[in-house]
């Protein structure tokens, strides 16, 4: 008999009993593993949490009892749970639901969370709403992975709620191990915790929590008996539980790392598909990760940095040829960038690898931190642009424009995984000023990237293709969709590209001849418009009273959801066809 089929709501769930509720936990896994093989996504930490996420709609009242998940990368049976199993074959998929908690997308889903530890700042703020509101008896559930807890911006929400009186239950989901294993002192501790060997008071009894725990978070009976106990207990509380990240498939179990977001597999036998030895270009990631490896066993200078990505970074490359020079520093982008910035002062060459929308948490320290001051950070921003099946949480899109505006800063897009090595080979020769070196996720366009370093010139454009009519100005790797676009027009010759990879400071000498030479002028940029490439390019006209047409090209002004990037490029009129359309019509004004 499949219970899962009659599961379309928290309130079917209720109506069976914890023998049928321990079968339902095989059908989930079975069904989340069917649906990952099949279409990709995250896998290891939904299959970690099948028996809480059961236990969390069993005992509270959801969706009136409000469940944030954190990270959203926990939600995949919570999904199923909520209305969505029919569409869950849509996951991630273009125009289908998101990979991550959405508030517009169902009543069940409290908060967004697609980055790291907003939970208990989020639940705390809802639990001081419901008692203003006077609505004393509704239930406000964070459940947060011990690598997000280690987070600054948990802590203070911890911080705050110890000193309340809210009804919140703050539960920590112990896995050690969020993408990769997790690191620092806090884990230590939960390690010791675990182990029964911590001598020292409870931290977080210590914040004025009261804690339970650590229970195993497998035992479904124990997991709803304990959820009902709490339920009577009122203000700050902590449940401690321990899960296997990846239960139920041992592979998943075994390769943790991998089996995150293992991509499309074979769900009978839990293998990996082979994949073809097929000579391809390398990941940028990739190009990052071994070109920092090369640099830094000749100048002894270097160091990396990540938070919390250094297999998403490929500064794992790093960390194992020259481990005491490469850092991962845990979910804590603020901490990342001043810890570079601390460095920098010492003479240190630091590389700082964040995700470009990771990037965006530590904004004041990029300010005062190390642009201030002229301290020669080398940011390296890695899946800038748009991402893919991610979506909106994790698209580079606003790199540009917020970073655009601050003084000291120089911003460069390598159009190819060569000028990507290259700036990084001329940036540790020695900057008087920060940089930020965006790139994108995904395969590059050069086999045979690994040519003898250059140097760079630092904001100085390149002419890629003359032309009589039009000038295209792009920055980065969208570059390559304009060459394709215009080997896609009739008239090939009308345009001259332009790769402008100094977004900042811009090569005005070059601009100067384009603005004489070309009446009409288009800019690309896989970034948002406002405030981008473009618009520096708008400022250079309106500052030296330029009459020509600008038409500027790139992320329009909403959030972008997910989709595979040629679908989403096409949706915004980015891939190669919407460009040759442009530049047609353009061409016959």
């Amino acid at each position: 008999m499949s219970y899962l089929e009659n599961i379309n709501s928290p309130e079917d769930l209720r109506t069976l009993n914890e023998t049928e509720l321990i079968s339902l936990s095989k059908e989930l896994r079975t069904f989340i593993i069917n649906a990952v093989a099949a279409k990709a996504g995250h896998l290891g930490a939904s299959l970690g949490v099948v028996e809480l996420t059961i236990a969390l709609h069993y005992v509270f009242k959801t969706p009136e009892d409000m469940l944030v998940w954190d990270v959203g990368h926990q939600a995949y049976i919570h999904k199923v749970l909520t209305e969505r199993r029919a569409a869950f074959d849509t996951n991630r998929q273009f125009n289908g639901i998101s990979g991550f908690p959405k508030r517009h997308e169902s009543k069940y889903d409290a908060f967004g969370t697609g980055h790291s530890s907003t939970s208990i700042s989020a639940v705390l703020g809802m639990a001081i709403a419901s008692q203003l509101k006077k609505e004393f008896n509704k239930q406000h559930i964070a459940v947060i992975g011990d690598a997000s807890i280690a987070s600054g911006m948990a802590f203070e929400g911890l911080n705050h709620a110890g000193v309340t009186n809210a009804n919140l239950l703050v539960i920590l989901n112990d896995n050690a191990i969020g993408i990769d294993p997790s690191v620092g002192a806090l884990k230590q501790y939960l390690t010791n915790v675990k182990k029964g060997t911590q001598k020292q008071d409870n931290i977080f009894e210590a914040l004025n929590f009261r804690y339970f725990g650590p229970i195993d978070g497998h035992d479904l009976p124990k997991l709803i008996s304990e959820l009902k106990r709490l339920q009577s207990i009122k203000g700050p509380k902590f449940l401690h539980i321990i899960t296997t990240k990846g239960k139920g498939l041992r592979q998943a179990e075994e390769n943790q790392v991998i089996y995150h977001a293992p991509g499309k597999f074979d769900a009978k036998t839990g293998n990996l598909y082979k994949k073809e030895n097929s000579i391809a270009p390398p990941k940028y990631q990739d190009v990052f990760g071994l070109t920092i490896v090369e640099l830094a066993k000749k100048n002894e200078k270097i160091i990396g940095i990540t938070p919390a990505m250094p297999t998403g970074s490929s500064l794992k490359f790093m960390m194992d040829a020259i481990p005491d020079r490469a850092f991962d520093v845990g979910i804590a982008e603020q901490h990342a960038v001043t810890f570079a910035a601390g460095m920098a002062t010492q003479g240190m060459i630091v590389f700082c690898n964040v995700y470009s929308s990771f990037l965006q948490r530590a904004y004041d320290q990029i300010i005062h931190d190390v642009a201030l001051q002229k301290l020669p950070v080398i940011f390296c921003l890695d899946r800038a642009g748009l991402v893919g099946e991610d979506g909106a949480t994790h698209h580079g899109a606003f790199d540009i424009s917020y970073l655009r505006c601050i003084p000291n800063l120089i911003i460069f897009a390598p159009r190819n995984e060569i000028e990507l090595r290259n700036i990084m080979y001329t940036a540790q020769l020695g900057l008087k000023a920060p940089i930020a070196i965006r790139y994108p996720r995904g395969k590059g366009v050069t086999i045979n990237w690994k040519q003898p370093f250059s140097k760079i010139e630092i904001g100085k454009g390149e002419l890629l293709k003359l032309g009589s009519k039009i000038a295209i100005l792009s920055t980065g790797t969208i570059a390559k969709n304009v060459s394709e676009a215009i080997l896609l027009t009739a008239n090939k010759t009308a345009y001259a590209h332009y790769d402008i990879k100094f977004i900042k400071p811009l090569d005005e000498e070059l601009l100067h001849k384009i603005f004489k030479t070309y009446k009409t002028i288009v800019t690309y940029e896989d970034g948002t418009i406002n405030g981008g490439f473009g618009s520096a390019i708008l400022e250079f006209l309106a500052k030296n009273n330029y009459k020509n047409d600008l038409h500027i090209k790139g992320i329009p002004d909403r959030f972008i959801d997910h989709g595979t990037i040629n679908e989403l490029q096409k949706s915004i009129e980015l891939c190669p066809n919407s460009i040759k359309k442009t530049l047609t019509n353009l061409l016959k004004k």
